[in-house]
């Protein structure tokens, strides 16, 4: 039997799914990942990656998997990253990621010099201190020798993988619209914008639909992770890509919520949108896009919380502790409320420095509180975005690591006054659903809705309906957490 070997190089963690033909999965295996935290900078080592994806390809193959039954290797990965790549392939420096956004100064230099209206229109996406092309010039005025030993720059942390596999210096469609350099209608880079700033347009990588196959697994990578040499290798998708295909959203009117360790609210559409707060995606299926109010808090705040309250012995099992206290809080959280941005937040402004902050606490205030009031709190932003983007929603969809939280899902369809529907096994569809593009390359299926329609009538779902009463209650706290991000950040200011 031949197989499909996907992965999901995330933010928390790289996952793997092997994959049949059929899109059946017969194995599955996740390995955490470390973020480097500096001050406002946000950093991770593409070594780590490779070395993940090294890892959970030995598990496959020890459990039985033959390298000769490897019909494929696709992957999804984190966008908007910074990836330095010198010419041996390893990296220049550490990968400086989506969530970083030290290019503030840089991003105005850009603006002053293009123009932002011009930028804006050709990406079809704002521009600031978190994108790519902000900090490639941030590489080559703050460091300029790193800058210059490097071959080629990638956007996804799949494309660094890819090239480690293959030697190709590539990204896909998806991806390269998170750059701030890819006119999204033609998919080509603004070559005249890097000379403008007088950046090496050379620097680029080369910018693939994900159905294409890049390259095959040299003899030294073969070394390395176990696939035979000469086994295909897929340009994939960034994980907006991958997560929305997984979601099932293919109509106007449906939505996906991710909760990964960032998040988003995801539709789509047959050409962007031009609403602010909206940052628009070049799709997997060509000639469409993905329409995403992103949220640089998300799962990482359920992270927080639990490391947070977890007592000293229960740190192993915090999330475990912390659902616990979740299944007997209350909502509304006796009045207690949190605004979520830990990491700073781009949505409903790009603001690196503002903070999160609890507003409410009494001498009555318990963990469950805590606990609670921290999701509410993102469900709350969530629902800011939804809200952004003017249409009624008629589907909504949860996925991601945060699904697996049912008190979470619950609050959210409370906090949306909206039926949610989570499908089982969310935190490893992505990596599954990617393996499309093999199929499709391969003549196995038609299309990408052919294979979604597969996976979810694969996949049981769980339907989570509003309580009114809850409903009722979160439209009155709501209208108070608009006011807490104008407010808090007035005494930050």
């Amino acid at each position: 039997m031949k197989y499909i070997a996907t992965f999901d190089i995330g933010t928390t963690a790289v996952k793997g799914v092997l994959m049949t033909a059929s899109g059946k999965s017969v194995m599955e295996k996740s390995i955490n990942l470390e973020t480097i935290l500096n001050g406002e900078y946000k950093e991770q080592r593409p070594e780590d990656w490779y070395a993940a994806f090294c890892e959970i390809s030995g598990f496959f193959f020890r459990e039985g998997l033959r390298p000769e039954d490897v019909s494929g290797i696709v992957m999804s990965g984190q966008m908007q990253d910074l990836i330095p790549v010198k010419a041996d392939l390893e990296p220049a420096c550490n990968a400086i990621l989506y969530s970083d956004g030290r290019a503030g100064q840089q991003a105005r230099e850009i603006a002053d010099c293009i123009g932002t209206e011009t930028i804006e229109k050709s990406t079809g996406n704002h521009f600031d201190g978190s994108i790519p092309f902000s900090k490639l010039l941030w590489l080559k005025q703050k460091k300029p020798a790193v800058y210059k030993s490097v071959e080629k720059i990638l956007i996804s942390s799949k494309d660094y993988v890819i090239t480690r596999l293959t030697g190709a210096f590539i990204t896909d469609v998806t991806s390269a619209s998170t750059a701030g350099l890819m006119d999204i209608r033609q998919k080509c880079w603004n070559l005249q914008w890097m000379q403008r700033m007088d950046l090496d347009s050379e620097k680029l990588p080369d910018i693939r639909y994900a159905e294409e196959q890049v390259g095959t697994v040299t003899l030294k990578s073969s070394g390395e992770c176990g696939y035979a040499a000469g086994t295909p290798v897929y340009a994939g998708t960034g994980d907006a890509g991958a997560t929305t295909l997984a979601s099932g959203i293919s109509q106007d009117g449906e939505f996906n919520i991710n909760l990964g360790t960032s998040g988003w609210i995801a539709c789509v559409s047959h050409d962007i949108l031009e609403k602010p707060g909206v940052f628009n995606l070049a799709a997997m299926p060509r000639n469409s896009y993905i329409n995403v109010v992103p949220f640089l808090n998300a799962g990482n705040v359920h992270k927080w919380i639990s490391g947070i309250l977890a007592p000293e012995d229960r740190i192993k099992d915090s999330y475990e502790y912390v659902d616990r206290l979740l299944s007997q809080s209350h909502a509304g959280s006796h009045g207690v409320m949190f605004l979520p941005y830990l990491a700073g937040e781009r949505f409903p402004v790009m603001d690196t420095v503002i903070k999160g902050s609890f507003v409410g606490i009494g001498f009555d205030t318990a963990k469950q509180d805590l606990a609670r009031s921290a999701l509410e709190g993102v469900a709350f932003s969530i629902r800011q975005g939804l809200e952004s983007i003017e249409r009624v929603p008629e589907k909504i969809s949860l996925i991601g690591g945060g699904a697996q939280v049912k008190t979470w899902c619950q609050i959210l369809t409370d906090v949306l006054g909206h039926e949610i529907i989570v499908y089982k096994g969310s935190e490893y569809l992505p990596a599954a659903a990617i393996a499309a593009a093999v199929l499709i390359d391969q003549g196995e299926i038609a299309d990408y809705a052919s294979f979604v329609n597969s996976l979810q009538n694969d996949n049981d779902s769980i339907s989570y309906e509003p309580v009114p009463e809850n409903t009722e209650l979160y439209n009155k706290v709501y209208r108070h957490y608009l006011k807490m991000y104008p407010g808090i950040k007035s005494i930050l200011s």
